[in-house]
């Protein structure tokens, strides 16, 4: 989710078609011990994130295995590169792709890009997973890992919870509301696609206009705006995630302060998920760490740590009472789909950018 840091065995001798796998450059791509897994800095880094305790875990359940986090300063971005060079990935599993980055990938490497098709029937645990949460994609290279809804979090004290999106653009929310760089920021481009589905191609910059003549505040990323911007008071709105009051009543903070509006009764659903490489060494380590992950007992660390709600149905997961309790989720999720985004995504994004980035 690249903000705040709060398991079923496939066969492990059968290595079929795996055992020597090349480069493309005719070198060893890796061992099938190691599984390589590209992630964002959040799910590794920070106060008690998920990464550390599914590498202790996952080795526990695999003690042949070894789990080795990559978190490449450019995500997606990098591979995308790689592979345009003729180079190998040097990685097994992506963990954390959004819709919007999986129609980037193909808009830049071509139909089904990247990533292999999964085989289904070798995922004992991918039923679990909650109707809802299928990411789209045509060629069936992603699962769905856990899902988050973007929503404003907001000061009581300072202001009344917006009732729509056009009520951002009034007086009574002048120089209130601090959001994030869609170019660099998974929340703000979140927004940003929120905005393009309820005002349409042709309106989305208008809207943006006037909520720049009301005073929006843009930061790089979520991170700034909300642990710094939000947190130091200078502004009493941020664009952030519902689940915003798990975090803020564990380390007991005014939840005055945060709390939870869905304009228009909505939140942008922005589900992550995890795919293996086309040219992964380790791909039966990566079909036993997905079914790892969507585990009853990983699926509720995720959760937890990563202030998240879990991919799988409630049967299968078993949460804090205090996640229950403040985790909220909107009447209506709202999302721009994968066909919708397909030749779209950087368009609208790079339209934005020219007029309101660094604002």
């Amino acid at each position: 989710m690249r903000r705040r840091t709060f398991v079923g065995a496939l066969g492990g001798t059968a290595l079929a078609g795996v055992a020597g796998c090349l480069t493309r450059d005719g070198e060893r791509g890796g061992d099938e011990d190691t599984l390589r897994v590209a992630t964002y800095d959040s799910m590794v880094d920070g106060n008690d994130p998920a990464g550390p305790w599914l590498k202790e875990a996952f080795e526990e359940e695999y003690p042949d295995a070894e789990l080795e986090w990559q978190t490449p300063e450019n995500g997606t971005n990098r591979f995308i590169q790689r592979e345009q060079s003729g180079e190998a990935p040097d990685a097994d599993v992506y963990l954390g792709l959004n819709v919007d980055e999986l129609a980037r990938i193909d808009d830049a490497l071509g139909e089904g890009g990247l990533f292999r098709k999964l085989d289904r029937d070798r995922l004992d645990r991918a039923d679990r997973i909650r109707d809802g949460l299928d990411m789209g994609d045509p060629h069936d290279r992603v699962l769905a890992y856990d899902t988050g809804y973007i929503s404003l979090v907001y000061d009581e004290n300072v202001v009344d919870e917006p009732e729509s999106l056009d009520a951002l653009t009034e007086p009574a929310y002048e120089d209130a509301l601090l959001a994030q760089n869609a170019q660099s920021s998974d929340p703000g481009r979140a927004f940003l696609l929120w905005t393009i589905d309820a005002y349409g191609e042709d309106g989305y910059l208008d809207y943006w206009r006037d909520l720049d003549a009301n005073g929006v505040r843009i930061l790089d990323d979520w991170d700034e705006s909300y642990n710094s911007a939000y947190m130091e008071e200078e502004r009493p709105m941020v664009v952030s995630y519902s689940t915003d009051q798990v975090f803020a009543s564990a380390a007991d903070y005014d939840m005055g302060r945060h709390q939870i509006a869905f304009p228009d009764g909505q939140g942008y659903a922005n589900p992550e998920g995890m795919a293996i490489f086309e040219d992964a060494a380790a791909v039966d380590r990566a079909y036993q760490f997905f079914d790892f992950v969507l585990s009853d007992d990983a699926q509720a660390e995720i959760a937890q740590r990563n202030v998240q709600f879990p991919a799988v149905a409630d049967d299968h997961v078993d949460l804090d009472e205090e996640f229950d309790r403040y985790a909220h989720e909107p009447s209506e999720a709202v999302t721009v789909g994968y066909d919708q985004l397909r030749g779209t995504v950087d368009e609208w994004v790079d339209e934005w950018a020219r007029e309101f980035a660094g604002q």
